[in-house]
């Protein structure tokens, strides 16, 4: 299958993941204006009771600067953004969220926690392409038999709400069935590990956990040290903090207090509502994938997709190669 035309205006196959807490407006538009997709969660626009809609802002302030890219570089206009909705009950501004994600027209939807129908058929109304993510093969045809248009396959060493499989295992399996649009995730963070998410089967990268440590993202510095400090040894998965197996920086749960070797089975529900917060000895429990060794410094992220593209031709240039000597 043809990739949407939507993914044209790509310099590379790669959307940024959007990342709770640290996906910020200035960092989409430096991935979008850089060439790749970029993306945060709605939850992100975070709310005081009685204050003013502030994922509102966030959308016009992207909009805008996406629309003065274009007009001042119509050689290289910007890629498409992409919001993130938790579609788990227990996220209260899911209804509203949907009614503004279409009112301002945002290009491609990411959904998780949560296949829905009436969410993918909001986002088709718009002319929103619509993205799940998954970790299973049943997952993912549930959410293709509910109404998604694509698929992002989270594999084990993904940071975040990781998978536990293989992510040859995994795209294997869906693309024995699914031949639509297919991203993966799971310790993307060289052009090369780009390349051979492509050659397993997928169509596009998902790339989080090294924009952690660039100058646009919301991460508090001793996160960004921290992943630029830290390797795939340095990634503990655990289901504790949100109930929902995620991978996690050894060292931050250190500073919290607790054992990294020792902690309990889960031991909370997930929760989005408004009022959910991570008790107090959490809240600097951080979340990365196992891709970070590759990450060697803080720098802007512009910066970090030029270098992603330097390393992904580098590594199609030595494949060739490497395929000549190995004739069919």
């Amino acid at each position: 299958m043809t990739l949407p035309g939507i993914f044209d205006r790509l310099r590379l196959p790669v959307v940024g993941a959007p990342m709770f807490l640290v996906s910020s407006p200035e960092l989409v538009i430096t991935q979008c204006t850089a060439g790749i997709v970029g993306s945060f969660p709605a939850l992100n626009a975070r709310e005081a009771e009685g204050a003013p809609v502030e994922l509102e802002h966030w959308l016009e302030r992207i909009t805008q600067a996406l629309a003065a890219h274009d007009r001042d570089h119509p050689d290289r206009p910007a890629a498409p953004y992409a919001v993130n909705l938790i579609v788990h009950r227990s996220n209260a501004r899911l209804e509203r969220d949907v009614e503004i994600l279409c009112r301002w027209r945002v290009p491609i939807w990411i959904t998780s926690l949560g296949a829905r129908p009436e969410v993918f058929e909001a986002a088709r109304a718009s002319g929103a392409l619509v993205l799940h993510d998954v970790t299973t093969d049943t997952f993912a045809r549930k959410a293709i038999a509910k109404g998604a248009d694509g698929l992002i396959a989270v594999a084990a060493g993904a940071g975040g709400h990781a998978g536990a499989q293989s992510p040859f295992a995994l795209v294997s399996e869906i693309r024995a069935w699914f031949d639509g649009p297919l991203l993966l995730s799971g310790a993307i963070s060289t052009g090369r590990a780009l390349l051979a998410a492509q050659a397993a089967g997928a169509d596009l990268g998902y790339i989080g956990s090294p924009f952690i440590a660039t100058e646009e993202a919301a991460a508090p510095e001793p996160y960004k040290r921290m992943i630029v400090e830290s390797g795939a040894e340095d990634i503990v998965t655990s289901a504790l903090f949100t109930g929902v197996s995620g991978n996690y920086l050894r060292p931050s749960i250190a500073r919290a207090g607790m054992d990294p070797d020792a902690l309990p089975a889960d031991a909370t529900q997930m929760d989005f509502g408004a009022g959910s917060a991570k008790p107090k000895a959490w809240k600097e429990v951080w979340g990365a994938g196992q891709g970070i060794g590759a990450v060697r410094a803080v720098r802007p992220a512009a910066a970090l997709v030029d270098e992603l593209a330097r390393d992904y031709a580098q590594a199609r240039a030595a494949l060739a190669a490497t395929l000549a000597r190995w004739p069919v």
